[in-house]
C-alpha cells in the first residue's frame, strides 16, 4: 500500500500530472479567470510560503456539497472553470486541494432520502469518471496517496445521511459497495434520536467492520458519546467548528472536542460563515483562523483539519477571503502570519485527515468477517427504538 507519510521532496505538488506535457505553467495558471484571493494585510511573504506548503502538503478536505448544486444547472464545465458555481478543477488546484469528500447527505425532508442519495451518489461518480486527468476516486487509504502522488485529486464519496439507510444494515452495505466510506450519524432517526438504540450500536459495529467512517457532526450528545464509548474506529466530524465561540447545530462543544481527541479522531473546521461568526458583523478568514486554533487547543494539534464546505451556487453567503475553493492559501498565511510552523500546517492540511482513513481502514482488516443480519426489528422492536 502506498505510503501516507511520503517526502514531500518525492511528490508532486497537487496539479502537477503525471504527463507533464499536458499540464498548464505556472504563468498560465496565473492568468485563469478564477486566481486565488489576495494576500492578507501583513503582506505577500506568507501567502507565497503558504503555496509552497500546500504544494507540498495539500488539503485533504471534509465536506464539498457539489452533487446537490449540480442539479440545479442545467449545464457546466468543471475542467474549464465553471462561475456558476465556488467549485471546479482550476480553482481546487489553485486552492491546493489534493484529497475532497463529496457529500451525499439527503435532506431528511426528501421524500426519498434512499433515492435521492444513489442519484447524488452517480452524479459524483459520473463527475469523476468524467474529468480523470483533475479527479481519481479514492476507496482506501492507499488511494488517497497514490492520487496524491500522481497529481489528481483524490475523490473519496461521502458522508450519507443515517436516514438514508432506510434501517437497514444491507443498504449500509450497498452503500459502501458503491463506494461510499463515510456515514453521518444525524438525528432525524429511532436509533440516532435521541440516542444510540441497539440497532444503532450495530450499525458502529457494521461500520467498523466495512472500514466506514462515522462522521458525529450535528450528532446528539447521547448518540457521540456512545458512539465513541463502542466505536474502535476513530471517529471525525465532517463540517464543525467550536461551539465555544459559535453557537451552531453543527458545532461541537468542547466536551465532544475533547473526546474527539482522546479518541484519535479528527474535526474538520468549517468556513461557513453562518457556523463561525462572532459578533454579527462581516465574518472573515480571522474568524476561520480563530476556530481552528480553538479546536487545536481544546481536541490537539492532531486532531483538527479543514472543511471549505463549498459546493454552492455563486453567490451563497461565503466567508470573507475564502469565497471559492481556491482561496485556502489565504487561510494558511493567516495562520503563518499567527506563528504556526510547517509541521503544524502540514498536520492541519493533510495527515491527520489521512491519519484517521488509515486507521478506520486498518480496524476494518482487525475487525470479524462476517456481517451482521441484524434487523432493528430484532434489536429494537416493531415501535419505539430502545435507547441504551
Amino acid at each position: 500500500m502506498a505510503d501516507l507519510q511520503d517526502d514531500p521532496q518525492d511528490t508532486p505538488a497537487v496539479g502537477e500530472l503525471d504527463e507533464p506535457a499536458q499540464a498548464a505553467p505556472p504563468e498560465q495558471e496565473q492568468e485563469q479567470d478564477h486566481d486565488p484571493a489576495p494576500a492578507p494585510e501583513d503582506g505577500g511573504h506568507d501567502l507565497d510560503r503558504a503555496r509552497t506548503l500546500l504544494a507540498a502538503h495539500p488539503v485533504a478536505d471534509g465536506h464539498n456539497s457539489l452533487a446537490r448544486a449540480l442539479a440545479l444547472i442545467p449545464w457546466h464545465d468543471l475542467e474549464a472553470g465553471e462561475s456558476c458555481l465556488d467549485t471546479d478543477i482550476p480553482r481546487l488546484r489553485a486552492g491546493g486541494v489534493g484529497a475532497q469528500f463529496w457529500a451525499l447527505t439527503a435532506e431528511g425532508d426528501r421524500p426519498d432520502p434512499v433515492g435521492n442519495t444513489l442519484e447524488r451518489l452517480d452524479r459524483i461518480r459520473c463527475l469523476v469518471a468524467s474529468y480523470p486527468e483533475g479527479l481519481r476516486l479514492a476507496l482506501s487509504a492507499g488511494d488517497l496517496a497514490e492520487a496524491r502522488n500522481c497529481g489528481r485529486i483524490a475523490s473519496f464519496l461521502g458522508p450519507v445521511a443515517a436516514h438514508a439507510l432506510g434501517d437497514s444494515l444491507g443498504t449500509l452495505r450497498s452503500f459502501h459497495l458503491l463506494g461510499v466510506r463515510a456515514l453521518s450519524l444525524t438525528p432525524g432517526t429511532r436509533w440516532t434520536e435521541p440516542g444510540l438504540s441497539r440497532f444503532g450500536l450495530e450499525v458502529v459495529r457494521e461500520s467498523n467492520r466495512l472500514g466506514m467512517l462515522l462522521d458525529l457532526c450535528g450528532a446528539t450528545p447521547d448518540t457521540w458519546r456512545r458512539t465513541l464509548g463502542n466505536s474502535r474506529a476513530p471517529a471525525l466530524l465532517s463540517r464543525s467548528a467550536a461551539a465555544s465561540l459559535t453557537e451552531h447545530p453543527l458545532n461541537a462543544s468542547d466536551d465532544l472536542l475533547a473526546e474527539i481527541g482522546a479518541h484519535n479522531g479528527v474535526c474538520l473546521v468549517s468556513f461557513a460563515p453562518e457556523q463561525i461568526e462572532r459578533t454579527g458583523g462581516t465574518v472573515s478568514v480571522h474568524d476561520v483562523a480563530d476556530h481552528i486554533e480553538r479546536v487545536c487547543e481544546v481536541a490537539g494539534p492532531r486532531h483538527v483539519g479543514l472543511s471549505g464546505t463549498y459546493g454552492m451556487i455563486t453567490g451563497a453567503p461565503r466567508t470573507q477571503g475564502l469565497e471559492d475553493a481556491s482561496c485556502y492559501p489565504t487561510l494558511i498565511a493567516e495562520l503563518l502570519g499567527r506563528g504556526w510552523t510547517d509541521p503544524e500546517i502540514a498536520a492541519l492540511t493533510w495527515e491527520n485527515l489521512a491519519r484517521v482513513v488509515r486507521d478506520a481502514e486498518f480496524t476494518a482488516r482487525g475487525a470479524r468477517s462476517i456481517a451482521s443480519t441484524a434487523t432493528i426489528e430484532e434489536l429494537d422492536g416493531p415501535g419505539q427504538a430502545q435507547v441504551l
